[in-house]
């Protein structure tokens, strides 16, 4: 059975920096890479950055040189470095595999981003 678990959202000023976490369970961490997402207030959940399992990265413009994701395969976990947060980045941020939201049919509970002056 897959599970997400993400943690380490919380409220900051802007310019501030958070590190996001997932844990996942399951077969989820292999072989499409894994990914975050968020979903602003009113908005679609939409992709934020990605990594294959070979390391590769690729991240969405408006976070393109502020935000660094990661991963350790041995514990299983993805990472979501993020500096020079604006309001904008305000969301619910969750983890997931690296596949179009359609296919998407597990999530977890996410973890709230709160950028605020």
């Amino acid at each position: 059975q897959v599970q997400l678990v993400e943690s380490g959202g919380g409220l900051v000023h802007p310019g501030g920096s958070l590190r996001l976490s997932c844990a996942a369970s399951g077969s989820i961490f292999d072989p499409n890479g894994m990914a975050w997402y968020r979903q602003a207030p009113g908005k679609q959940r939409e992709l934020v950055a990605t990594i294959t399992s070979g390391g590769s990265t690729f991240y969405v413009d408006s976070v393109k040189g502020r935000f660094t994701i990661f991963r350790d395969n041995a514990k299983r976990t993805v990472s979501l470095q993020m500096n020079s947060l604006k309001p904008d980045d305000t969301a619910v941020y969750y983890c997931n595999a690296n596949l179009p939201l359609a296919a998407l049919h597990t999530w977890g509970q996410g973890t709230l981003v709160t950028v605020f002056s």
